[in-house]
């Protein structure tokens, strides 16, 4: 329900003067920001507080509260997608596994929360500059500050996006799939659910590479076609 509102506050007052496209992706991005950054801290929190911490330890209570509040927003940003923009199959289907991810931890085998939210916060570490700059990107034709905060944001946070998504989120799943496959989480964690987390998030992971790839040749390609501009006039 707190979700669902601030969804509702930015579709029928906050942006309620915007065109329908933005209005909902502007609605969209107001509860990413309202997730990512507070899971990211939670999560955090949650990790370093609990002192058996480990890919086999069991769910502590603020790991718990962590998850729910994470499959609250994947939930109504799910209804989001299906009401809205139901032709989106990819980002459907990336909430649709991310929330199996999450509730099989949660609910079903009640251990793994550690490696679950350690996922979570490197998700979403970089969800407030994202988000920033999306809804930058979206107003930078009609807006020349928002235009300036794009061109400004874009870089540094590629060149974040990139270490956390390139390098430190697969060195993480590789550890952690060797801690599975070991078998040291025999009876706690089952086979099938460990190796489904494992397809889940290489899988992501790929996408958010294939992703940022583009982001990259799309700026390198604007930037030298500025330059070429220049160098005419």
């Amino acid at each position: 329900f707190f979700c669902l509102s601030i969804y509702l506050i930015g579709y029928f007052i906050i942006f309620r003067n915007r065109n329908p496209k933005i209005r909902t992706e502007f609605s969209s991005c107001l509860i990413s920001l309202f997730h990512g950054t507070p899971a990211a801290i939670l999560g955090a929190i949650a990790i370093f507080s609990d002192a058996n911490r480990g890919f086999a330890a069991s769910n502590t209570p603020f790991q718990k509260t962590d998850l729910d509040y994470s499959i609250a927003y994947f939930v109504t940003d799910l209804l989001h997608y299906v009401v809205f923009i139901p032709g989106d199959v990819l980002f459907i289907a990336h909430h649709l596994a991310t929330l199996f991810v999450i509730v099989t931890c949660r609910y079903v085998v009640s251990h793994g929360a550690f490696s679950v939210v350690v996922l979570l916060v490197l998700a979403e570490v970089t969800s407030a500059c994202q988000n920033t700059w999306t809804l930058a990107g979206a107003c930078r034709l009609e807006n020349r500050f928002a235009a300036r905060v794009y061109d400004a944001l874009s870089p540094p946070f590629y060149v974040v996006y990139t270490v956390v998504r390139g390098f430190v989120g697969p060195y993480f799943v590789f550890r952690m799939v060797l801690f599975y496959a070991s078998g040291l989480a025999s009876g706690l964690v089952p086979t099938w659910v460990w190796v489904s987390w494992a397809v889940v998030v290489f899988s992501a992971i790929g996408v958010s590479i294939l992703w940022v790839y583009s982001r990259w040749v799309e700026l390198i390609g604007e930037r030298t076609a500025t330059k070429l501009e220049q160098k005419v006039r």
